[in-house]
């Protein structure tokens, strides 16, 4: 019995004290994203790895094995103050030119950090760092850490990959039957829309790789002009982490450098509880409650009076159903807001949706709470606002879990006719409840096979899961040469039969000449 005991105490011990070393960074200022990111590291940490964290989201509350090395001071962070003109504003531009610019290249100055600059050049060595994990999204220059230091470079994409993020890992793109998701095409597209599909997604890859090239020089000004460009960095990706599942995102053929772990960021914690005056006006709610609320970035008190008169109005209607609202600044609303209505700053969304009076949730569209909303069976009305929110609602509404409404043309009849289907038909209800089901029916949580795969890329090298389709040219993945090559065969046979059958066809009309012209010597 003893000797079990030892046994079971060393192997504790080298499981805790000999976990990974993880340099984790999240240089992108938009806290929606880093939830994601925040999750997997507290995971691993707990996993018994040593996560080192960069980035503007330091937590509040020191956590085992979590140190936050770097705090990144944006000139804006994305929370809470995006007001209705600066959307409109983000609006007006490319996507593509928004991620590769302000989430890219603007996000490279900071390898200029000292205190970056330091660790780049003398990393820790006791013990040293085993992997590097960046988002995939705009900012690749930071993967220069996993060239210097030779080791992998694992990615984490907190969206389903964007058009210039599966040629890292030679994800197949299947663009016959799936859609890139800058697009909200749903279910099977006709020729037009696959010639569209086809030809956007090209355009994407060549805008966001030409307006990126600037990286090479920001890498090669702070580490040296023989250092990698953006582009031979992308291609050292060992793994990628991906926010998507085909519940949600269809089914598609997938590489095993493509892990989807959709869902990921879905953790109660046990230390986040509801203020106790909420926690009472939820469960005084006879007649259960809906959740409204446009995210961490978007402030629904700048929006036109217009909106927000639909708004009072529509949500007046439905008491004694009551509506809860996060607001970032509650006291900058217009006066009239109807009694049904709590409003609060903040709130552990978690809490709020998996509460059992919740009847359904107002919501933007963004991928993370509108996972969150499906985990939980709740019945969504999509507002989306900018970026993939459309593609998300119009999937949703696809599978009969949301109805959607357009924030510019929106009427108080529109608003009205949507309270009451999504809390009166239960359609919605029951179909969110299905897709629950589907989404949640897993062999492993997505947080352990998150962890399970970065564990199994650090053992076996950045090389394990690297696909063979990274080694051929363009014309070779897609048999160019081999269709050539054939065709020519196909042409010279063609060329040659045509050949004999010409000559033949001589030979015998020669013989035919030759004995007419006997006969009539005859």
């Amino acid at each position: 019995m003893r000797m079990l005991k030892v046994v079971f105490f060393w192997l504790c011990y080298l499981s805790i004290c000999h976990g990974y070393r993880l340099l984790a960074l999240f240089p992108f200022h938009a806290k929606s994203h880093f939830v994601m990111f925040e999750q997997l590291s507290k995971g691993l940490s707990r996993k018994g790895h040593q996560v080192d964290v960069i980035s503007p989201f330091p937590l509040k509350k020191p956590y085992p094995n979590y140190t936050d090395i770097v705090k990144l001071v944006p000139p804006v962070t994305f929370v809470n103050n995006m007001s209705y003109e600066l959307m409109q504003q983000i609006l007006s531009g490319s996507p593509v030119h928004t991620i590769a610019i302000i989430a890219g290249n603007d996000i490279c100055q900071y390898l200029e950090n000292p205190v970056i600059q330091e660790l780049a050049r003398n990393p820790p060595k006791d013990p040293p760092y085993d992997a590097v994990l960046m988002e995939v999204f705009g900012a690749h220059c930071f993967g220069i850490f996993a060239h210097l230091w030779n080791i992998p470079l694992i990615g984490i994409s907190t969206t389903s990959l964007y058009p210039w993020l599966p040629p890292m890992i030679a994800q197949p793109e299947s663009l016959a039957f799936m859609p890139n998701n800058c697009l909200g095409f749903i279910g099977s597209m006709n020729f037009w829309q696959r010639l569209y599909n086809t030809l956007h997604t090209f355009y994407n890859k060549l805008q966001f790789y030409y307006l990126t090239r600037a990286q090479d020089e920001i890498i090669r000004k702070h580490f040296g002009p023989d250092m990698p460009g953006v582009r031979e960095i992308e291609s050292k990706v060992a793994l990628i982490l991906i926010n998507s599942h085909f519940s949600l995102n269809g089914i598609q053929p997938k590489t095993p450098a493509a892990v989807d772990v959709g869902g990921l960021h879905i953790q109660d914690e046990a230390n986040s509880t509801l203020p106790s005056d909420l926690e009472k006006w939820i469960n005084d709610s006879k007649d259960g409650f809906i959740y409204f609320t446009f995210g961490s970035m978007v402030m629904i008190e700048t929006f036109p009076p217009e909106f927000l008169n639909i708004l009072y109005t529509s949500l007046g209607k439905i008491a004694p159903v009551r509506v809860l609202m996060k607001i970032p600044n509650p006291e900058k609303l217009p006066p009239g807001l109807p009694e049904n209505v709590y409003t609060s700053p903040w709130m552990s969304q978690i809490k709020i949706l998996k509460h059992p009076k919740i009847r359904a949730f107002i919501t933007h569209g963004g991928l993370m709470g509108t996972q969150e909303a499906i985990a939980y069976s709740v019945p969504m009305i999509g507002i989306p606002l900018f970026g993939d929110q459309f593609m998300n609602i119009d999937a949703y509404v696809a599978r009969n879990i949301a109805i959607k409404l357009d924030f510019k043309k929106m009427t108080e009849k529109d608003m009205d006719a949507a309270l009451n289907a999504i809390l009166w038909d239960p359609v919605y209800k029951e179909s969110a409840r299905n897709l629950s089901k589907k989404f949640l029916d897993r062999p492993v949580k997505p947080l352990d096979t998150a962890i399970f795969w970065i564990e199994y890329v650090i053992k076996y090298g950045n090389d394990v899961l690297r696909s063979p389709a990274l080694d051929l040219t363009w014309w070779q993945l897609y048999l160019v040469d081999v269709f050539a090559f054939l065709l020519f065969c196909i042409a010279i046979s063609i060329i040659a039969i045509v050949f004999i059958v010409r000559f033949l066809l001589e030979m015998i009309n020669r013989n035919y000449q030759s004995s007419s012209h006997t006969k009539k010597i005859n």
